[in-house]
Parts: C-alpha cells; structure tokens; sequence
C-alpha cells in the first residue's frame, strides 16, 4: 500500500474517533506511536496529523497532537454561524430523508435517552454525533455540510463543557426527539424551527457552564 493510501486510511480513522467523541481533551496523538500501533513508517500518520490540524481538528503541541479548546468567544461566534446554517440544514435533510436513516436516528435517540438514565455521558456523547451525522448525511448540498462540519471542534467543546449537567441533558435528548418527528414526517418547516431551538439551547447551557 502507497504512502498516500496509508495515510488516508489513517485520516479517516482519526476522523471517526474525533467525531465519535473517542478522541478527547486529554488524549495527545504522536506519529511514531500512532505509526507504531498501526503498522505503518512515521510519514503517513504525520502527514494525516497534519491534514488534520490543517482543518482545525488538531492542534500541535511539544508532546504532540490534541484537540483545540476554543475561547469563550470563539464558541459563541460559531453559534452565530449555527443559527444561520443548521436550521436550513435540517430543513433540507427533513425533505430528502429516507427510512433507513430515520431508524438510525431512532436507535441514536433511544441510546442518548438510556445514557441519560445511567449518567452515562460518554455514550450519549458517542449517540449524539451518531444522531447529528445521519441527517447531515442526506443534506444535498454538500458545501453546505461540509461548512457545518468544518466547525465541528466548537460543537465537541460545547458538549465536554456541558454535558456534565444533568438538566442539559435531558434538554438534548428532548430536542432530539423532537428534531427526529419532524424529520419522520418529512415536515422541513417544523425540522428547520426545532433545529434554531435547538442551537439556541446549547447556546443557553453553555453561557450557563462558562459563566457560574
């Protein structure tokens, strides 16, 4: 296998742990052992960590590869763009939705919903982005997902921040359902209103984790 494909391979393997949550704050990523676990020369992993940093999911530091912790500020800056982007975006995902995707946002929710009883904030974390990534997958126009997930870091910032509150949690799980009815019945209207709540809520539970 070419130097190339191992390190692409090695890209999305790395991009799937971020997203999953499988990845955290206090995890640091270093080619040589990431080469070492995987099989590989030091090149490719470095040039995947790289491709990563490259677009904000990493950031180096002496002893490696972490995720970005972003400013108060900054996060509430993306929550602007979220307000403007993502209930356009559900919108759209609401009418181009498809069976198969609507039983894995079920499953997603009842996951979230059981993890929630258990205090079990790692799996509701892992269900989360299980529940957004299917209706983002159905979404047509792709530069418009690809912009909602370039900014995916402020979205695991806000989560790590706030989902040590048992009240936001419940809040996001109750959001989830509501987000998933309308996109069973197809209904863009109700998906793209649900969906500015939504953003507006984390918004809420975070500006109450940053600033108490």
């Amino acid at each position: 296998m070419s130097r190339l494909s191992h390190r692409d391979r090695i890209y999305d393997l790395l991009i799937e742990q971020i997203r999953t949550g499988s990845i955290g704050w206090d995890d640091r990523l270093v080619d040589v052992s990431l080469a070492a676990a995987l099989g590989v020369s030091r090149m490719p992993a470095r040039d995947a960590l790289m491709r990563l940093v490259a677009e904000g999911y990493l950031v180096p530091t002496t002893r490696g590869f972490v995720l970005p912790k972003l400013t108060r500020e900054e996060v509430l800056e993306v929550f602007e763009l979220r307000r403007l982007l993502e209930p356009r975006a559900a919108a759209m995902a609401a009418m181009a939705m498809t069976d198969d995707i609507v039983a894995i946002m079920e499953a997603a929710v009842e996951r979230a919903a059981k993890a929630v009883g258990a205090g079990d904030g790692t799996t509701l974390f892992h269900a989360s982005e299980t529940f957004r990534n299917s209706w983002l997958s159905v979404v047509p126009n792709t530069a418009l997902v690809q912009t909602i997930r370039r900014y995916f870091v402020q979205v695991q910032n806000v989560r790590l921040i706030t989902m040590n509150d048992e009240s936001t949690l419940s809040v996001i799980v109750a959001g989830q359902r509501d987000l998933l009815a309308a996109h069973r019945a197809r209904d863009a209207v109700a998906a793209g209103d649900r969906m500015l709540r939504f953003v507006i809520e984390g918004e809420q539970a975070f500006r109450k984790a940053i600033d108490t």
